[in-house]
This record gives C-alpha cells, structure tokens and sequence, in this order.
C-alpha cells in the first residue's frame, strides 16, 4: 500500500516538475482532436480469410456503437480469433482471451473488456433491426445487459433473436468471407480446427469511401 501511494506521489509529482522546466505554450497552440463521427464510420476488419467492412446504426444502439469502435480505435480486437463458427447461422468473436494460448481458467468465450479490473458490461439496446443475413450483433451472457466486447455476423437470416441480442450494424462488403469463415473445418465447442484471426481493424469515414 506504502509501495503504491509512494508511485502515484511520484507520478503527479513529474507533471509539475516538467510544468516548472519548461515555459508554458502560448494559447491557442494547443492541438485539439476532433471528436469521433460514429454514424459515418466505417471498420474494415482485416482477416486472415480477408476483409469484412461494417457500418454501423448509430441511432439504433448508440452504446454499443461507441464500445466497438473505441475498442477497435484502441487495437483491442487485434489479434482475436472467431473462437466460434456455426454454418447457416453465424460467426462469433471479439474475446480477448483468444489473443494467446487458452487457459483453462480462462476459456475462449468467456472474455470481455476489462476496465478497472472489472467487465465494462453495455445496457441493452434491443432495437426494430431484424437479425438477417449481414446484421452485426453483440453476444451477450444471460442478462441482457452484460454485452462487453465480444460480437457476431449473421451469416443466414435468424430473427428468432430480435429483441434478445443488441444489434448494432451490418456487413456491406466482404459476407464471402464470413461464409468462407463460417465453413471452416470446426471441432469442439465450434471452434475452427485451424485459427481465423482479425489482424487488424481499419477505421475510415464513409463519406470518403463514398466520395
């Protein structure tokens, strides 16, 4: 405790002590960033069977929106595998876990975003979008409201889960590749025998893409 107070004096400490070194900018020098336009965004998730592009419904689930496109800004799907595959229905990722060899204690399925040593849990945002084919939607655990950060693409029409699981966008390119995913080899659990992985996720506007 004595270790840990001594480190957060010192870490405010070093702010102050560079603020006396260092003459203070003049105003109106600052680089300011521009917020994020969630309605008009884009995520291109770069795959190891190739792209998959989403937009998204903001004005539909707005929370959720927000959740998957901060994660992706900040790199947290990098790397994740689609832990689970089902042909005719769907195609599921966003755990965390499967970024490294699976711990028992931790197994693929079970991760989510942590924050503060806590699951950063989404209220539901159920909504009039129908789960067809294409529609992005996020896997959740009994409650309604424990989405975190793991979702998944519709690969057939499945509306016995609208007004159960939040949907919130749809695939506007690339659904062969979901197909091509959701018909891997799989085994256990539903998981691919061999890992399909989202190397990256790229973020653009869509009014650029559009012209």
């Amino acid at each position: 405790m004595k270790r840990s107070l001594l480190v957060f004096l010192l870490l405010c400490a070093v702010p102050l002590l560079a603020a006396a070194a260092v003459k203070k900018k003049p105003a109106g020098k600052e680089k300011k960033v521009a917020a994020r336009d969630y309605a008009n965004t884009l995520a291109t998730l770069q795959t190891d069977m190739g792209d998959i592009t989403i937009k998204f419904f903001y004005e539909k689930a707005p929370r959720h929106v927000t959740n998957f496109v901060d994660l992706a800004a900040g790199g947290f799907y990098d790397g994740t595998m689609f832990h689970r595959v089902i042909p005719g229905f769907m195609i599921q990722g966003g755990d965390p876990n499967t970024k490294k060899t699976e711990d028992p204690m931790h197994p693929y399925g079970t991760g989510g975003n942590m924050v503060d040593g806590q699951e950063k849990r989404l209220k539901a945002e159920f909504n009039d979008t129908s789960h067809k084919r294409g529609i992005v939607s996020m896997a959740r655990a009994q409650s309604p409201d424990s989405a975190s950060s793991q979702f998944f693409i519709v690969v057939k029409d499945s509306t016995f889960l609208d007004n159960q699981y939040s949907a919130f966008g749809e695939v506007v390119s690339g659904m062969e590749v979901a197909d091509k995913i959701a018909s891997v080899p799989r085994g256990a659990n539903d998981r691919p025998n061999q890992p399909v992985r989202i190397k990256k996720i790229l973020l653009t506007q869509a009014k650029s893409i559009n012209g």
